[in-house]
């Protein structure tokens, strides 16, 4: 059993929440399912769920806002459950903070991949290195999903801005390509690429670091892709 791992379901529709709760709790993990947003931060609250496989058209609160909430907070994981499934709207998903964006309907299996990938990546983050990683006075704390400035003020990242800027550090004053930044930072379990949605996260990253008062961190190398300038030091 994945005693560990815990998944909240939420969706309106009583057929589909009960068909992707039970088709997960058949591979050991632990589920609930509810019906709508309020409904979702009771039980996250009581269950403390790693993830949170969300539908994003829903009476009441719809699935963006919430997921653009849970990623202000910290919170769990996030994938994204929607009938709008075009390249538009997966990339909105991302932006705000979704970890993965699948459409409806979708291959039971697949939503397993995606779900073990994810809890993947974020056991990974929790297991990096004591101390985080330094570069040019930044401090990235990937334990604690956290990053301060030179000064020590604190910046909230999304979930895709986080693994983005984990994976510049990780690979730092080298080119990655669009495809390279999407496979470290989202995992080759994905199975389309979102050129646009890399290209707008790297924007939105640049921008909260220059809100900040410093310099270029991030360029971009016509045709090729991004380099993060400064070396890093782990610990």
């Amino acid at each position: 059993m994945n005693l560990q791992t815990p998944i909240l379901v939420v969706d309106d529709d009583p057929g589909l929440r009960s068909l992707i709760a039970t088709f997960l709790a058949e591979h050991g993990y632990p589920v609930r399912a509810v019906a709508n947003v309020q409904e979702m931060r009771e039980q996250i609250a009581r269950f403390q769920p790693h993830l949170v496989i969300l539908d994003v058209m829903m009476p009441g609160e719809d699935g963006l806002s919430a997921a653009r909430r849970l990623a202000s907070e910290n919170g769990p994981a996030v994938i994204m459950l929607s009938a709008l499934g075009t390249d538009t709207d997966r990339i909105i998903g991302l932006e705000v903070g979704a970890d993965d964006y699948l459409a409806k309907p979708c291959n039971p299996r697949e939503l397993l991949a995606r779900v073990r990938a994810v809890l993947r990546r974020r056991q990974s983050a929790a297991a990096a290195p004591a101390g985080g990683y330094h570069f040019a006075g930044w401090h990235l704390e990937p334990a604690r999903r956290e990053l301060r400035t030179p000064d020590g003020r604190f910046v909230n990242l999304s979930d895709g801005e986080f693994s983005l800027l984990r994976t510049f550090v990780e690979h730092p004053q080298r080119v990655l390509s669009r495809n390279q930044l999407l496979d470290y930072a989202r995992g080759q379990d994905s199975s389309e690429v979102y050129d646009r949605a890399i290209d707008s996260q790297v924007s939105r990253l640049r921008r909260k670091i220059h809100d900040c008062g410093h310099g270029e961190l991030i360029r971009t190398v016509r045709n090729e892709g991004y380099m993060l300038l400064p070396p890093v030091v782990r610990g």
